[in-house]
Order: structure tokens, then sequence, then C-alpha cells
């Protein structure tokens, strides 16, 4: 219908039905709209307000998730007064980062406004920059970015923003914007953690021409910088200057600027390169206040923000406009009727696009300047590109493996006066498309792709960009436009063209086998039949007869001229077709259950299995797709792949349910199966990796079917009765390869019930076959050995995994459940065993008490408690002891509590508030030494207890223990929390704990290293099935292989440890490191087992000294933690070389102070200088009478009759005293009787204060004797 197309008499006339069509259009048409060129962003502004769409993925009702548009910011943009939005772009910014594989980083939303600014966001709606560089209304916003050469000739184009006025036209460099940009991102960042709205983003480098010679500009593209031939060259010279006119050596390079409106209809400018320098735009200073907020410029531009407090009413001084330089047209298109309307440049910089008002659109050539194409009858026709490039198939590399890719430039035009989108091939090529949209839609073409990308970061990237998108507003609808590269071929001449209709006939047919036939190209008839048989409608037979059709048509053409892949694929899927429908078949027969004889062996381990199906019974998630049903031909056909070889075929199956489940599950027959299979081509040694692969992944749905394992014992033998299945020559004394198959895949399982049982039923049907092959005799032989060995290393892994299927406790850090096997248990060395349990006996949270319990109860013979009955706890500890019992040498109480402490060890490393408990278990492991049955010898024990502590001390202890000695060293006391968890990594209750921890296990060490021998490394003994273990070295082998410490410097430390859990628990005043000497200082945190050098002899006097006052600066208080620090300067005062008896003095001097005489006479007796204690005594007695004779507060009158009896000698002394160094002042007189009975009987006659003691006790005794 061509009844509303334009016409060149009447550009100006309208119907009455396309003024109320125009009237009744939505309002979507008002807004100016920008899509990302990665469809990630969507713009949609009108006026002032603008709202900002990001992809987001959703989940539709019937459970696909699909790619959405939802709205994450919205509101105004306008910052003048009366300005509105003009134009609107989006710009994805690339990722700097090597990792980058073509996403951007973020996307710049550049919005144009009529009052001249150009200002800049970010996808959440944040101003990053403004620009006014010039005061007339912003027209249009383009972008042009870097774009891949396609021959070496072409010139690299440079990056930049074009911003259209009126009269002008402004560049942004793009490497300059993308600068800028970044760093005003990063500068918003640290300005919103800092709580601040001020920054200063760098200037951007602009050039500004403006544009002569034409009445009315609309619109603009951007070429490029381009170089003329010297043809055009000298053509131009000529008709510039003349005859006369002087040519230049090398063309100038020139950049190019194609405009569209009015008079001339199109204009050409062209701006050499060096004719006008750069600008740089100067940033603005931002003040925010409460009440003003002045903005300056030192010179051109503008940048700057706006405080979001600031009141209107502020008023801002505009910046200086920089003018702009004169541009001339150079030459154009003239049309005095004809207006342009807007202009689109494709992808190569070639053509444009151009629609007017008169509904043409027009098809110039850039480089020419003239138009080579109209079309007409396009009123408010919108423009966009889509360049596609050529597919290279195998063929084609073959032949021209170097010559580049073609491409074709497609163009999209929507008329929306029509509803219809076309695309046409250019420049004269037909339309190749046409489709029927709504009369509403908007077509979004950016024309750019990712800013900031260069030569050298775009190498490795695929960049993801959409081209054209229609935007549905009726149903929100995003399309995008994509076009094969084999249209723009001649559909004449294109045998490609005419394949791919072909190929879209059978798509849509799917029922004639003609079409399929008359494809030429092989690829394409390949694809068409994986077409086909990918389709889920499509019946088996036909499948087939179209397959076999194809297949008798190749084999009756050329040998030569046929495709050999073809031929092979055609082959092979005919084969699969006919296989899916023998099977399909016999699945709808039925069978007797028949009987496998192993009933004994079954009976053997049904109580693990009856263990393990309990621990495996609980709910487990199920997938729609995972449910019973018939198989479609299609995912049979899919998940089955045929390669062939010189001599067999290699088969490869994922749907082996499908083949052999009805065999097991005893609903097909079990021998046609076999005889079905195996006359498909397929090998014995591929059905029997078939069948053991279905019988390992559906392990829960075999423990359920009790005939299961009888009718795998009958499959089984009719496989190995097979043809080639097994070797004729095998003799049964040496390894057969069929049956080492078995084991191989029951060892590499994790399905170990299922693997249990499938060795069972294998070793069943071996020792079948081996009897046969020996008759009457004995048989004995070396496959036999192999399976005793597999089913029983089968047979401990499956206590295993029973024990290690135990839930996690409420609270704890489970996870997954660790799944083990023969081979991995093997691969994981010799401590492989005890590493699981003891990572499950952490998870549980067993205790080290009730570890020793279960370790001392394996091997007892005791009554089974029911399951019903049993609770997590006895639980866990029947199937420790089923493990222990099967595994007793790997297992063993030592080797058990090695690994535990290791285990615990390392969890608290990784979180030491929370496991704080690991000496405990070290004190555990300690006690196994001391009536825990062992068969281990005590040099044994003793030497695996000190190479695991040191260990310990060595990786995980020191590098805490260190950084708390230097942390209390340079705070002088016990630090605070915040310092504890800055240096130490852990809270000072922790550190406290841990300095605690280290004392207990240097004094293991110390004890261990003090009862091992000096005699060889034992050996490690392990089950002889387990024997052949090969791995990483086993925690035991390490400790045993640890060298030797050296016991002083282990006591050293211990030393070192003392004083900081001293320091920590009592709040010392001290610094501990100071309390050593040089010497002492530098053998701290050295490797335990090196020989360093350590204070020996006498020490220094003043360090001695130092030492001494250390000992006495905390006095003794009535509480159980202060009562400790005495026994703990008792215990370190021979290693510090302090006098013992020193500190007893003192210790019985502060006890008498603090009035708990009946505990100072206890240490009294230990003292052995009794003289100097009698004399410290006598003053600490003449200091309690003085409070009571001269401070105490109810002095009575026969008291102050004594004081006036006294001798005046000992008056005098008595008023020297000071009673307020008592901390216990008031104590009853009985006490201090019976103190200064003591100090005489310390003193001796002779003694100078003998006869003050005699005084004292007279008057002591005569106030005593007062009522």
């Amino acid at each position: 219908d061509d009844s509303d197309w334009g016409s060149w008499e009447n550009p100006d006339g309208k119907e009455a039905e396309e003024e109320e069509q125009q009237q009744s259009a939505p309002w979507l048409q008002d807004c100016v709209l920008s899509l990302s060129p990665c469809s990630d962003l969507l713009v949609i502004a009108r006026e002032h307000k603008a709202a900002f769409l990001s992809a987001k993925w959703r989940t539709d009702v019937s459970g696909q998730e699909e790619m959405t548009l939802a709205v994450t910011w919205s509101g105004t943009l306008s910052a003048e007064e009366g300005e509105c939005i003009s134009s609107v772009i989006c710009i994805p910014l690339a990722s700097q980062k090597r990792s980058s594989t073509g996403r951007p980083d973020w996307t710049c939303i550049v919005v144009g406004f009529s009052s001249g600014y150009v200002r800049f966001y970010t996808e959440s709606g944040v101003l990053l920059l403004a620009q006014l560089l010039h005061e007339d209304p912003v027209l249009r916003l383009k972008c042009r970015t870097y774009e891949i050469p396609r021959h070496p000739g072409v010139t690299e184009q440079h990056e930049e923003l074009s911003i259209l006025y009126p009269a002008a036209l402004v560049t942004i460099d793009g490497f300059s914007l993308f600068q800028s940009l970044r760093a005003c991102r990063n500068q918003v960042a640290r300005a919103a953690a800092a709580g601040s709205d001020v920054i200063q983003p760098p200037p951007l480098a602009y050039k500004k021409w403006g544009l002569q010679d034409m009445d009315t500009i609309t619109d603009h593209s951007s070429i490029g910088i381009t170089t003329l031939s010297v043809f055009d060259q000298m053509k131009n010279a000529s008709i510039l200057g003349g005859f006369h006119a002087s040519v230049k050596g090398s063309p100038p390079a020139m950049s190019q600027y194609i405009t569209v409106g009015g008079g001339p209809y199109t204009g050409f400018y062209y701006a050499i390169e060096g004719s006008s320098q750069p600008l740089l735009s100067h940033v603005a200073l931002a003040v925010a206040s409460k009440l003003t907020s002045a903005l300056f410029s030192a010179a051109s531009g503008w940048l700057g923000w706006k405080s979001k407090n600031e009141e209107e009413s502020v008023q801002k001084q505009k910046p200086k406009v920089e003018p702009a330089t004169a541009l001339p047209v150079r030459f154009g298109l003239p049309d005095s009727r004809r207006h342009g309307e807007s202009i689109c440049l494709s992808p190569c910089n070639t053509m444009a696009g151009v629609t007017d008002d008169f509904g043409r659109v027009t098809l110039l050539d850039v480089a020419r300047g003239i138009a080579i194409r109209m079309w007409k009858g396009y009123r408010d026709a919108q423009l966009g590109w889509v360049q596609v490039s050529e597919a290279r198939g195998e063929r084609d590399l073959a032949i021209s493996p170097s010559m580049p890719r073609r491409h074709a430039q497609f163009l999209v035009i929507y008329a929306p006066r029509r509803g219809i989108l076309e695309v046409w091939g250019t420049q004269h090529g037909p339309r190749v498309g046409a489709f029927t949209v709504g009369k509403h839609c908007r077509l979004l073409y950016a024309g750019h792709r990712l800013m900031g990308v260069n030569s050298v970061t775009s190498q490795g990237w695929q960049i993801h960009t959409q081209q054209v998108c229609l935007f549905d507003p009726v149903n929100g609808a995003l399309r995008a436009v994509t076009v094969p590269f084999h249209l723009a071929l001649s559909d004449k001449k294109s045998e490609r063209a005419k394949d791919m209709h072909l190929l879209r006939r059978l798509i849509t047919l799917l029922r004639t086998q003609s079409v399929l036939l008359d494809i030429k190209h092989p690829a394409v008839k390949k694809q068409a039949l994986e077409s086909l048989l990918s389709n889920k409608t499509a019946p088996v037979s036909c499948l087939t007869n179209v397959t076999r059709a194809l297949l008798a048509s190749l084999k009756e053409q050329d040998p030569e001229a046929v495709d050999e892949s073809l031929l092979q694929f055609c082959s092979s899927q005919l084969k699969l077709l006919q296989l899916y429908t023998d099977v399909q078949l016999l699945l709808l027969l039925s069978i007797q259950p028949s009987f496998s004889g192993i009933e004994e062996d079954l009976a053997r381990v049904g109580p693990v299995l009856q263990r393990f199906t309990e621990m495996n019974s609980r709910p487990c998630v199920s997938f729609a797709q995972d449910s019973s049903g018939p198989l479609p031909v299609r995912t049979f056909l899919s998940q089955l792949e045929w390669y062939w070889c010189i001599t067999n075929v290699i088969f490869v199956c994922i749907s082996g349910s499908f083949l052999f489940w009805g065999c097991l599950s005893g609903q097909s027959p079990l021998q046609r199966v076999c005889e079905t299979l195996q006359e498909s081509g397929i090998s014995p040694q591929q059905l029997l990796s078939l069948l053991l692969s279905v019988w390992l992944n559906k392990e829960k749905d075999v423990l359920k079917c009790p005939d299961a394992v009888s009718h795998l014992h009958t499959l089984l033998s009719t496989l190995s009765s097979m043809k080639g299945a097994v070797d004729e020559s095998w003799d049964g004394q040496c390894v057969s390869p069929w049956w080492q198959q078995v084991r191989t895949a029951c060892v590499q399982s994790e399905s170990s019930a299922a693997a249990l049982l499938a060795a069972l039923v294998a070793h069943r049907v071996a020792k079948n076959a081996i009897t046969r092959l020996f008759q009457e005799w004995e048989c004995v032989s070396l496959e036999l050995e192999q399976w005793a060995v597999c089913i029983k290393q089968l047979e401990d892994v499956l206590a295993l995994q029973t024990l290690l299927c135990l839930p996690s406790p409420q609270g704890s850090t489970g996870g997954a459940v660790t799944r083990c096997s023969v081979k991995t248990l093997l691969e994981s060395g010799r401590g492989g065993v005890a590493d699981c349990v003891s990572k499950l006996i952490f998870r549980q949270g067993v205790s080290p008490d009730l570890l020793r319990d279960i370790l001392q109860r394996r091997g007892e013979n005791k009554p089974a408690q029911q399951p019903a009955q049993q609770g997590g706890e006895e639980k866990l500890e029947e199937l420790l002891e089923c493990v222990c019992q099967r595994i007793p040498n790997s297992l063993s109480p030592d080797v058990m509590f090695a690994h535990c402490s290791w285990e615990n060890v390392v969890q608290w490393n990784k979180d030491p508030e929370r496991y704080l408990a690991y000496n405990d278990l070290m004190k555990a492991y300690f006690f196994t030494t001391k009536g825990i049955p062992c068969d281990n010898s005590l040099s044994f024990i003793y030497a695996l207890l000190s190479g695991v502590s040191a260990m310990m001390w060595q990786t995980f202890i020191v590098k805490r223990f260190s950084a708390a000695a230097f942390l209390i060293e340079k705070v002088g006391k016990a630090p605070k929390d915040r310092l504890c968890r800055r240096d130490v990594g852990m809270g000072d209750a922790a550190v406290r704990s841990f300095l605690g921890s280290c004392v207990q296990l240097l004094q293991a060490l110390m004890e261990a290293d003090s009862a091992v021998e000096e005699v060889s490394a034992p050996d490690v003994c392990v089950e002889e099935v387990w024997g052949g273990a090969e791995g990483p070295v086993s925690l035991v082998e390490l400790a045993l292989d640890q060298r030797s410490v050296h016991y002083p410097l282990v006591q050293h430390h211990c030393v070192l440890a003392s004083l900081l859990h001293a320091t920590m628990t009592f709040s010392l005043r001290l610094k501990p490191l100071s309390l050593f000497d040089s010497k002492g200082k530098n053998a701290f945190f050295r490797d335990l087992s090196s020989i360093q050098l350590l204070p020996s002899g006498d020490m220094d006097p003043t360090l001695v000294a130092v030492r001494q006052e250390v000992s006495h600066s905390n006095g003794v208080k009535h509480s159980s933690a202060e009562d400790m620090w005495p026994a703990v300067c008792m215990e370190l005062s021979s290693l510090l070389q302090v006098n013992t008896d020193i500190l007893r003095r003192h210790l019985v001097c502060e006890l008498y102070n603090q009035g708990l005489d009946l505990r100072a006479e206890e240490v009294m007796m230990e003292v052995q200088d009794k003289d100097v204690l009698g004399s410290q005594l006598l003053i600490l007695t003449g200091q309690r009478l003085s409070f009571s004779l001269l401070h105490s507060q109810s002095q009575t009158k026969p008291n102050m009759e004594l004081l006036a009896r006294l001798p005046p000698t000992l008056c005098t002394w008595l008023k020297a005293m000071d009673p307020s160094e008592l901390r216990c002042p008031s104590v009853p007189l009985s006490q201090s009787s019976q103190l200064i009975n003591k100090v005489i009987e310390m003193l001796p006659e002779i003694h100078a204060q003998y006869s003050l003691a005699l005084h004292l006790l007279e008057a002591v005794d005569s106030l005593h004797e007062e009522p």
C-alpha cells in the first residue's frame, strides 16, 4: 500500500488521518531514547526527567530464565532553570583489567541539554562532571570508538565524542574523555566514603568548529581522519586555485564531517589536522556551603558539582565560552526544497543513510560525496546498519587460510507510518527481509562500541555488542536484528543461499526426504540431518527411513566425490537408530528372577550394608529431568557418539540406564539384550564398562532392589561368556584383563556399597570360571588372591564411608559428606584413613575422654544395641568401634590421637578464637601412655609425641607466640583486646588461653624428649591390604623423622611462655624479654632442634635484681588466680637464678601483711635464713602493735596506761612504725602474740633486737590480758 508515501510536489501536505494518528501516538514518541551497544542499559528521558533501566535476569512462569530491563534509577537531571534534555547517548567503558574478555567495566550516560550543558552520569545517576562549551542547545550527541582495521592499509581512527549545536560542532578526544571519566568515578567513590561532595576532575581536550555556509543543521556524522589520493589532491587544487595552483608533496590528513539540514541539503566539511590547536577545559572549584555555592573558572570551560543541600536561590557565575574556529563547507548536495532530518553512518565509514522531509532515504558515498541510491515512501524513517562477517568453513580455510574474511553491510529501515521493518543489501542489493511491526516502535542504533579499546587491549576479546534493536512500547519487547551473511550474495549465483533456503524448508516440513537429498553442500546436508534428528516430534521410523535413504544416495555416488565425514555420520546414526528400536522392543518383555548363589557372601557383609543403608536413607533432592519414563530418541542420539577407527568402533555412552537398567531391575531378558548389543558392533569390554557405570551410578536404586544382585550375576556371566570377553589363553594363574577391568572400576568408584556388591558378584563368576578350568584340582590362583584383597579393601572402605556419612551436629561447620574410594585412600598415603577419621571426630565434636573410652573398648565383645534405641553419640561410638576393629593398625590409639591433635591445631589456626582446646587433645594424647592398651612401645609413643609437638610448634604456634612476646614487650603490660587482635590475630582472652597452652605443649615436649631412647626411628605398621598405599608421607612418618629437640632450648622457651602467661593472667607490668641477656634473646623463636648459645654461669647482678623485683612485684591477694603466682615464681626461680629463700621470706611477709597467719606459718617452715626473717617479722609485729596502741579508733584508758609503762626505747620505736603499710592491720592479739613468739624463737639471744622482741612480747601479753 503506497497511499501514504511522500511526494515531491506536496511535501507539507498532511491528511487528517495522519494528524489523528500523531495525536494518538504514545508518549514514548516524545521521549529521547538511547540503548547501550551492549544492550545492558536503556535510558528514557523526557523534558527534565530521566529513567535508567539495567539488564537483569528473571525467571518466568514456565521456569525459563530471561533477560529483562528494570528501572534502577529515575529522577530529575536538569540543573538550570528551564532547561530540557535534548540528546542522550550511552557509552560503555572498557575494563583495564587483564582478565577482561570484552565486557564493559561500567557505562557512562552523556546527556545534552537545551541550555548548552553536557553532563556525564554513572548508571546510578551520580553526576561525574559537567561542561558548557557553547550556549546554544545541544542537537545531537554521537560517539566514534575503535574498530579493528579489516585491511592493512586502512588508517586507525581515533576515539572521540562529537557534540552538535545549531552552528557549531565540538569534538572531545576519546582518550582524554576516557581518562577523565575514570578519574571522576574514582574521586566520586572516595568523596562519598569521606562524606564530601567536592572533586577535581582532570581537564578535557576538545576542538570547537564553527560550521559555515549552511542555513540549518539538524544532524551530523564524524567520519574520522581521511587522506586524499594524489589525483584527488591535484583535482581539488585545480578547482580551488586554478591552473597555476601549487600542490604539496604529500596529501594532508583531514578530519571529515558530514552534516544534513537545509541550504545545502547535505554539507561536507574537511578540517586539516593542525589547523586548530585543541583546547583544554579547566577545572572549576566547587565550594559547598549551606548558604552559598560559588563556582569559578580561571580559564575556558567549566566543571563542577552542585551540592545536594544547595538552595535554589544561589546565583551561579556563567563561565567564559571559547570562540569557535571557522570551518567553511567544501561542497554539498544542493536541493533548495529538501530538508535533511537525520544521517546514519555505516560501521565501515564508507556509506551513510540520510532521511529527509520528502519521505526519501538517500544512500551517500562518503568518500566521493555523491548519492548512489534512493528509496522513496519512508516518511519519518529511522535507520540503522548491520555489519556481518562471513563464516569460514574448514574447506575455505584449507584453500585460502590467509585470505581476509568478507564483510557485508545491510541498511535497516523502519517506516513507522507503514509499520514495517525492512533490511536492504548495499550498495545496490535487493531487499532481503521485511517484517511487520507496530507503528509506534523505536529503532535503536548506537553506531559505536566500547570506549577505551585499542589494538593491544582488543587482542583476544570477544566484544559482545548488538548493532540494531527495535523497541516496541506496546509490549515492552526489545528485539535484535540479525542478518545472515549469505543474504548479501546474489540469489541466482549463490548455491549456499539456495541451500540455506532449503534448510529452512526442511526445518519447517521435516516430513519429506527430497528436500534433504536436494541439498548440494555436505556441511549443510549434515546440518540438516542433525536438525532432523534433534526434532522432538519426529517418530523413530521416520528418522530411520530418512537416514537410510540419505545413506543409500551417498553410496550410489562416485566415492571420490562423496564427503567421508558425512558418510560416516549417516552410517553411525543409522546404527544408533536401529539399536534404539531393538532395545525399546526388548523393554516390553519380562523375565523370571534368577539366583546367583552368593547368599553366603551377602550374609557376611549384611550388617555393614544395613548400617550404610540406614545412614543414606535421608531424603534427597530430585529433578524433573531425572524422573523415570521412556528415553526420547533425540536424547539417546545426543548422548551417544560413534568414532570410526581403522579396525573397530569406540563406543561412548552416557545413557546406559536405557540399555541395562531394565535388565538389572528384572524388566528385560538379559540374554536377548546382550545379543542385541553384541550384534550392534559393540565389544564385550565396552559393554562391561557401560554395565559397571550404570551399576555404580545407581547405588540407591540397587540397594532398594532385592533381586538386582542376582540379575547382575546373570548379566555378568552372560557377558563373560561372549566371544572376545575373556582371553582364551587365560589359565587362571595370571591376572585376566577382563576381571582387572572390573576391579579397576570398583576401586575407583566412590559408591562403596555398589562397588562391594559388584566385586562379590564378579568374584563368584571368576571363581566358577577358574573351577571349570581346574576341574577337580584345588583352585589356588593369583586371580583369586587379587579378588580377596580387593573385597577386603572394599569392605573397609564401606565401613569407613558409613562412619563419614554421620550428619554433623547442629551449629557446627559441617559441609558436604566426604566421599572416599579404595583408590583415593591408596593415593592418600599410609595416613589417609586416620586423616579422614580425625576430620570426622573434629566435625562431630568428640571430646578426648570419649575418644579414649572408645579406643579402650575396641576389641571388646558386647551385645549390639538396637538401632531404634541409639542416639547420635551411641551411633558414633558403634560406627567408630567398627572401623577401628576392621583397621586396627592404621587407627591405633597413638596414631588416632596424633591425627586428632594435628587436625585440632589446623582448625585452631584457621579460627584461633573459636577452637581454643587443642591443648586438651594434646594432654589426652599424652595420657595414651598411661592406661590405654597399645601395641606400640613406649619409645614409639614418646617419639611420636615429641615429633608431633615439634611440628605443631614450628608450623602453627611459634609465629603467634613471637608476635605475642614482642607485643607484651612493647607495651610493658598485658595488652588490650584491640592490640592483641591487630598483632596476634586474636582477642586478649584467646591470647591468655593460647599462652597457657604453649606452656603445656612445651612441658609435654620436654617430658617426651626425656623419655625418648636414642635408637633408630621405628617402622609404621599398617594392614597388609593397605600396605601398597602410595602418596604423601603420613603425619606419623613425618613426626618420627623429626630431629630431636634441644632440651635446654625448649626449657628456655618454656620460661618465656610462663612469664608471658603470668603477665596476661595476673595483669603484671612486665617486659619479659628484658629479663634475659643478649644470648637469651637471640635464642628465642629458633628451631627447637638447633643448638643455640644459651646463657650459662652466673648472671649479671643487675639482671638478677630486675628479676627479683619482678618476682616481688605482685602481692598475695586472697583469690584463686593470684594464689598461682607464688607457685609460678617458685617454679621459675631456679631457672631465672633468683634466690628461692628470698622469695619465700617475701611470701611469708606478704601473707602476714594480709593477715593470713596460718598460711604464712606453713611457708615459714621452708625458709632457710631464720635470722633475717625474724628481723622482718619483728618490724611487722611492731606495726601491728603500733596500730593497736596509737592509731586505733577505739583507744582506751588501759591502753594509754600500758603505753606509759613501756620502756622509752620501745615507745619511741613503736611511734616510728607506719601501720599504713599493713593491708590487714586489724588482726586479733592472739595471732600477734603467736607471731612474736615465733620471732623470739627465730632470733638468737645474742641478736641486737632480741631484747626488743622480749619487750614486745610483754606488751602484747599485757594488752591481751586487758578485758
